[in-house]
């Protein structure tokens, strides 16, 4: 019985994603964080416009 996980292109224990799948991933995974954290900074500051909490 032949071990697959030598010659497969997976890394890291437990790891399921190519280092390619892994790659395309993360690009996606920042550009939707950097987005989501630009709406809350935008939000934050209409909601200090229009009532200052310090």
């Amino acid at each position: 019985m032949s071990d697959v996980r030598h010659t497969d292109e997976r890394m890291g224990p437990g790891n399921y994603l190519t280092a390619e799948e892994a790659k395309e991933f993360h690009k996606i995974f920042m550009s939707s964080f950097i987005l989501f954290t630009l709406v809350a900074v935008g939000a934050h500051i209409l909601v200090w416009l229009w009532r200052p909490w310090l």
